[in-house]
């Protein structure tokens, strides 16, 4: 039988311990963000739909971001048991430097649309975590305040290649006077994707105030007071602006750039240089063997292409065609620290994430910036001490299996092929 009684006062308050109210809203809001999905609900309710949608939305039907999420999910990890990690190392060394972490922040556009504090707060709070930032040619703030916000760090450049040749040979000039050591030759944006959801919301730089916009900035008007009362947006490389986004950059981007832009931007740069948007094996080894110290698999985020290949999928390919001879670095749908763990398992030697920083800094400016660093921070680290792993060069392709929803039907296709021949 149970034996019932009343509850002593002094074991009572043993029992209830009150937590301290948190006054600060932001830190409230902050502290209570587990994931980064939980930044993004919060980036949602604080930002006008039209820049949100800017950032959380993909080309045409998406169908290219959402399998690139779904990959990461579709991971199996396989923990080593009974093989202690109370230590885990979580730095590494990239493109002739450190990182504390195997991920630093990827080059974003029209940052300080998202919230006003922009490239500042992602430099700072990158370089406070030890972590490179990259600046995009399409940035909101300049080289030169990128490096007084990020003195001592490393600072990384995006470069595109500008129909007038001359911006983008002034911009690598500048990056290199900046002291930026690393130069990002992007591929994969010759002309804008059809992003619909600009499309609809009439997303426009400058912003233009419609019925709905008013309508959709009532709840946010810190938002709007932030946008007023803060110095114009600087743009890194474009002298004008007006019209949607795709407008902009069909305006300024060259569909005819080829290798022999590659080999002049090669020679001006001083410092180490990568090119990001790789998706096939043979781009892969052709740019190795011209030279180039890293590539980036990324379909840039599914902004582009639609329907374009999966970068973390063809990752272990890439890695062993050339992994030897050259940093695979690779983006697009990490939302989570193990994520990152499963890419540098499969070869990867560093990542990138863009979503998941802009989310966090929409959520609360620098603060969700750090917000957003700590939460892949831990993670990283959790997971690696759940597989049994004291430091990166421990993961291994054993602990990681890509379960796959889609495989090809290349015997169909080939069939076909050889009855046309």
């Amino acid at each position: 039988m149970l034996n019932r009684q009343l509850p002593k006062p002094a074991e009572l308050f043993e029992l209830l311990q009150f937590k301290k109210p948190e006054f600060n809203g932001k830190k409230r809001r902050l502290d209570a963000a587990l994931t980064t999905y939980d930044l993004r609900s919060i980036a949602k309710r604080r930002t006008p739909a039209a820049a949100f949608d800017y950032t959380d939305g993909g080309a045409e039907g998406e169908i290219s971001m959402q399998r690139a999420r779904q990959a990461f999910e579709d991971v199996e990890f396989h923990p080593d048991i009974l093989r202690p990690a109370p230590h885990v190392d979580t730095s590494t060394e990239v493109l002739g430097g450190l990182s504390a972490l195997p991920f630093g922040i990827a080059p974003t556009g029209f940052t300080r649309l998202m919230q006003t504090e922009g490239e500042v707060a992602g430099a700072g709070a990158a370089g406070a975590a030890g972590i490179p930032f990259t600046l995009s040619t399409l940035g909101t703030t300049s080289i030169e305040n990128v490096k007084a916000a990020n003195p001592a760090g490393r600072n990384w450049f995006q470069l595109y290649v500008m129909r007038e040749r001359e911006i983008s040979y002034g911009l690598v000039e500048r990056a290199a006077r900046a002291g930026f050591d690393t130069l990002m030759f992007t591929v994969d944006t010759p002309v804008a994707g059809h992003r619909l959801r600009d499309k609809r919301n009439g997303f426009s730089i400058p912003p233009q105030l419609t019925a709905g916009t008013v309508l959709n900035a009532i709840p946010r008007p810190w938002w709007w007071i932030d946008f007023l009362t803060t110095p114009k947006l600087e743009f890194a490389s474009l002298s004008t602006t007006g019209g949607t986004v795709g407008d902009l950059l069909n305006s300024a981007m060259d569909p005819t750039i080829s290798y022999e832009d590659l080999e002049i931007i090669r020679a001006m740069w001083p410092g180490k240089l990568v090119v990001k948007g790789v998706q096939n094996v043979p781009d892969a080894v052709k740019l190795i063997e011209r030279g180039v110290d890293g590539i980036i698999l990324s379909n840039h985020g599914g902004r582009q292409l639609d329907r374009a290949p999966v970068p973390f999928h063809l990752l272990p390919k890439v890695v062993r065609e050339v992994g030897r001879d050259a940093t695979v670095m690779v983006d697009t749908g990490i939302m989570n620290g193990a994520d990152i763990v499963a890419a540098v398992a499969l070869g990867a030697k560093f990542t990138l994430v863009g979503r998941a920083y802009l989310y966090g800094l929409m959520a609360g400016g620098r603060e969700g910036v750090d917000r957003m660093i700590e939460i892949l921070r831990s993670e990283i680290e959790r997971t690696m001490a759940l597989l049994g792993v004291s430091s990166l060069d421990e993961l291994e392709p054993r602990h990681v299996t890509q379960l796959s929803r889609l495989v090809p039907v290349q015997q169909e296709s080939v069939a076909i092929a050889e009855s046309l021949m």
